[in-house]
């Protein structure tokens, strides 16, 4: 169910390294825009000065630059940036915050697929931020493609696509899994089609959210 007219709403999108949230996060935001809403459009990690800053030690480097649990820690410092700063005023001013990433990433990359880590991330989380999405789009597609897209891409930010291809597909077997533990507010949208074909289901999606 959607919150009240007038009150501002948390959408987020995830999925694998090279899925095309990036992407979809954007044209959502200007499909939005287009209909007269106000939209903050941000990432994680980053989406405030801080956190942007921890960004860089996080995807950038060695794959075994960090542990696990020192990533956990990592991600969850930049993420109570992002909350306090970006995040919480813009549902505060009724705003539509859409997000590349959030927690689900972290309970995904470093919870599941980086060690049996989940119940530590949910109870960091439970201290630390304490808010869920309202509304979850997990863009799922073949783990080989987008690890061939996301290394084409030559970006710097490529440290956790240079775990490499085994590493995708449990992240992606991760993120359907999620859906699973979230049904209420996760969507799965197939991402192995055309770029214009994915934004127009999601675009059906948020809207009928939003009602």
């Amino acid at each position: 169910m959607a919150p009240a007219s007038g009150a501002g709403r948390f959408i987020t999108f995830e999925g694998i390294d090279g899925s095309g949230k990036s992407t979809q996060s954007r044209l959502l935001a200007d499909t939005l825009e287009r209909a007269g809403h106000e939209v903050v459009l941000t990432r994680e990690p980053g989406g405030a000065p801080g956190a942007e800053e921890i960004r860089r030690l996080l995807v950038e480097g060695d794959p075994d630059r960090w542990s696990p649990e020192t990533e956990i820690l990592l991600f969850t410092a930049a993420r109570r940036d992002h909350l306090e700063r970006t995040i919480l005023p813009a549902i505060d001013a009724g705003k539509l915050i859409i997000s590349d990433r959030f927690a689900d990433s972290t309970r995904v990359y470093q919870g599941a697929t980086r060690g049996d880590l989940r119940a530590l991330v949910d109870q960091l989380h439970g201290l630390m931020i304490g808010r869920e999405p309202d509304l979850t789009l997990i863009i799922d597609m073949d783990p080989d493609t987008a690890l061939e897209r996301g290394l084409a891409r030559s970006s710097g930010e490529d440290r956790f696509e240079d775990f490499g291809a085994d590493f995708q597909h449990k992240l992606r077997e991760g993120f359907l899994k999620l859906a699973q533990d979230f049904p209420d507010r996760t969507h799965v949208v197939d991402g192995n089609r055309a770029a214009e074909e994915i934004a127009a289901d999601v675009a059906r999606i948020v809207t009928d959210y939003l009602g």
